[in-house]
């Protein structure tokens, strides 16, 4: 059984309607580089290449497209295409209206789902496959991860408990620990899940990699700026190309003014919008030269996705505009839509640092609200907190 190891994370990009600026970037050079397409000997691509040639020489085998599928959604993970996700459902459509289909594929199409934030039709996916089997580990854990996305914490604990008897201890920990910490619990949450992570260490390095990049997390929020620089490198060795862990030690540096450091650790990654957005924010704040062609191939990448309703941008777009842009309307616009969507502590954030920039108080009481229901607990959003006159909790 393979386990989704993304809580919170490759959650790819996120969109909304086209803003007035954000028009399509038109090349002044003709030699200048939009984007470097993957070689045709690039280890990836020979990779699918390969899994293609085998469903089609055996287009029925299920497990050749659990394969194939399963494949193009961790290359739209890594890469933050979604074009992978098109590709991955393409694959599993002859199974799409089959009442038997294989439950791995629709567990599968759930996932896709995920990925393209359509949570309640993922939702909804994953409960019928629990219907026929109340047992499977895969089907519970990305039903946790969902729900605890949408800040439903207590039926995300609820799914995660589900996996004590059905999935590595490692597994059912990071699960619960992870909910834990965003509930109120967040020193009970961190000592539980170093504790399994101290014992497990022979587990396989996608888990271990989740893992400490959900224990490195933590820690941030707590302010122990040490524990989460060593628990940040611990996930790169067990697991550096994952993008949601570049993207969180990013956030992690450029939260202490570390930008060289962001450079260095994304400069071979930015064919990722969300980790291209970090890398221009570390060139914007070092006065870099680059940093306007990056704004602008941001732009047209945003501009892009919104014409062909992709509805994956809002909170890196939201970003963009407050942090690159300067725009705090418009990022407090995208910010609200997103925040219907999604709620996890990098959302909160966005969403109150737009309303701060904003000046408009009103805006940012759903996200305080929430955060007192929750019970959250996040250094970051302190001095936000004291902008818009609420007191940190």
């Amino acid at each position: 059984m393979q386990f989704a190891t993304t809580i919170g994370a490759l959650c790819l990009a996120y969109a909304c309607a086209v803003p007035a600026q954000a028009t399509p970037h038109i090349p002044a050079d003709g030699a200048q580089v939009i984007e470097r397409l993957p070689a045709r000997n690039d280890p990836l691509q020979r990779e699918l290449r390969r899994l293609r040639a085998a469903l089609a020489a055996s287009p029925g085998d299920p497990q050749l497209a659990a394969d194939l599928a399963r494949r193009y959604i961790a290359a739209a993970r890594t890469d933050g295409d979604p074009r992978y996700l098109g590709y991955a459902q393409a694959v599993l459509a002859p199974w799409r209206d089959r009442p038997q289909a294989p439950l791995q594929l629709r567990v599968l199409r759930a996932t896709i789902l995920q990925s393209m934030h359509q949570f309640p039709a993922a939702l909804a996916e994953l409960d019928a496959v629990l219907r026929v089997d109340r047992n499977h580990a895969q089907a519970w854990l990305t039903r946790a991860t969902i729900l605890q996305v949408q800040g439903d914490y207590p039926q995300a604990k609820s799914s995660c408990a589900k996996l004590y008897a059905l999935a590595p201890e490692l597994v059912s920990v990071a699960c619960i620990a992870g909910v834990a910490a965003l509930n109120g619990q967040a020193a009970q949450g961190y000592a539980l899940l170093r504790a399994v992570l101290g014992r497990n260490a022979d587990a396989d390095p996608e888990i271990k990699g989740w893992a400490w990049t959900l224990l490195a997390e933590m820690a941030a929020r707590r302010g122990s700026d040490s524990a989460a620089e060593e628990h940040f490198r611990q996930a790169l060795a067990a697991n550096g190309a994952d993008a949601y862990l570049l993207g969180a030690y990013a956030d992690f540096l450029l939260d202490r003014n570390r930008p060289r450091e962001v450079l260095a650790l994304l400069a071979e990654r930015t064919r990722n919008d969300a980790l291209l957005l970090r890398y221009a924010i570390a060139l914007k704040r070092l006065d870099a030269p680059g940093a306007g062609e990056q704004i602008e191939i941001l732009r047209s990448r945003f501009a892009a996705a919104m014409l062909r309703e992709d509805p994956l941008h809002r909170r890196e777009q939201a970003r963009f505009e407050l942090q690159l842009l300067n725009h705090p309307e418009t990022a407090l616009r995208l910010a609200q839509q997103n925040w219907q969507v999604q709620k996890e502590p990098a959302d909160a954030r966005v969403f109150l640092e737009a309303a701060a920039a904003a000046g408009d108080r009103s805006a940012a009481r759903p996200v305080l609200d929430w955060l007192r229901q929750t019970g959250l607990q996040d250094r970051a959003l302190a001095p936000l907190l004291a902008r818009l006159g609420e007191a940190a909790s």
